[in-house]
């Protein structure tokens, strides 16, 4: 790194940026409100407060650590991208071994009181060392031994170790990589090599699982595997699931019902999380809905055109790229689920969910976003 590049002044932190997490996580408030009234209802004996305050304590925490992480420099991050990436992969492989199984998928560790799901902290630490990789190879990246290999070395096994029980957050991470490679330079082919691999594996993880075949199936409506009764009980519930969505979708309209009146938070399973579009649109239409994605594309335009543009070197730009996309495009696939433009995955809409170890991830990646753009050029 060159002395007038790492002399280069702190500006303030994107405001865009931060308005935009703070209007997301306001509407999340509002919208985990109204939804978790059901759940309060059959876990708490109706307290609703009490989930909307660990709802609101656990966006609290995440913008604090986007706070804090704005303020460190992401170069000093940046060495330890190695070793955290070690740690993350350890707690994956530690999760198949004795990992808690909710839901049908083993995700999570637990740690006494605290539990946690391994695959949100190796989606930050793998997009740190990818950049980190990306920077340094820059002169032979179009090499396949020295450039590319290298860095399938630690995608390969992360994503693997992540779609084995969670295939929508690795088919993001995935997404996520491949933007950063495309970014990064390198060549297509050696890309395209490896998104065939890729699918032909996630063929495979489909059809491993009944409740994943299921949700494909009922999304197509065909039989593509092989019909048992477990597959077929799981794409009733997945249609289930969908039917309702649209439903809420439908009786929103073009302004809503009114915040607070949503009916279908009664019927859709975990509303407050992987359908909490929704109980927006069911509540505030389509304008309220359509008003939420707009600001993840207005993140999306600030985190790829001022800050990764305007960032001081590679490894500023490999890192808005990547964390810009992940966490859009996060908030994309579960908009196109809850339309049914996409199978049911689980996956929670970033700060709008009602969600712990996501929410914290998704921090740490705002955060480190907002560090980059402290350090762009007053010119982007």
């Amino acid at each position: 790194m060159s002395t007038a590049t790492a002399s280069l002044p702190r500006r303030p932190a994107d405001r865009a940026v931060i308005w935009a997490v703070l209007a997301l996580s306001a509407a999340g408030v509002l919208a985990v409100y109204s939804a978790v009234s059901f759940l309060a209802e059959t876990k708490s004996g109706g307290d609703t407060e009490a989930f909307l305050f660990r709802h609101v304590v656990r966006v609290g925490l995440a913008l604090g650590v986007a706070g804090a992480l704005s303020l460190v420099n992401y170069r000093w991050l940046a060495r330890l991208s190695k070793l955290a990436l070690i740690g993350a992969l350890a707690l994956l492989v530690a999760v198949q071994i004795l990992g808690v199984v909710t839901n049908g998928a083993q995700r999570w560790l637990e740690l006494g009181p605290i539990s946690f799901q391994p695959s949100d902290l190796a989606k930050v630490a793998l997009i740190l060392h990818v950049a980190v990789l990306l920077a340094r190879k820059q002169d032979y990246i179009g090499d396949l031994q020295r450039g590319f290999v290298p860095l399938l070395v630690w995608i390969a096994p992360t994503v693997l170790l992540i779609g084995m029980e969670d295939l929508s957050t690795a088919a993001v991470l995935a997404a996520t990589m491949g933007a950063m490679l495309f970014v990064g330079r390198v060549r297509l082919v050696h890309m395209a090599v490896v998104a065939l691999v890729g699918a032909v594996l996630a063929v495979g993880f489909l059809a491993s699982s009944p409740q994943r075949a299921a949700r494909l199936e009922a999304w197509t409506g065909l039989e593509l595997f092989a019909s048992n009764d477990a597959i077929a009980i799981d794409s009733q519930d997945e249609n289930y699931q969908a039917d309702q969505a649209r439903i809420a979708i439908a009786m929103g309209g073009l302004t809503g019902v009114g915040p607070g009146k949503s009916v279908q938070r009664d019927f859709l399973p975990a509303p407050y999380n992987d359908f909490i579009l929704a109980i927006i649109a069911e509540e505030y239409g389509l304008i309220g809905a359509l008003v939420v994605l707009f600001v993840f594309v207005w993140i999306l335009g600030r985190g790829f055109l001022r800050v990764a543009r305007g960032a001081p070197d590679p490894l500023g730009l490999f890192l808005a790229t990547g964390l810009t996309t992940a966490v859009v495009l996060g908030g994309f696939v579960n908009a196109m689920v809850t339309c049914g433009l996409l199978p049911v995955t689980g996956l929670p809409m970033p700060f709008v969910s009602y969600g712990g170890t996501s929410m914290l991830a998704t921090g740490a990646m705002v955060g480190i976003l907002l560090n980059v753009s402290r350090h762009a050029s007053p010119s982007s």
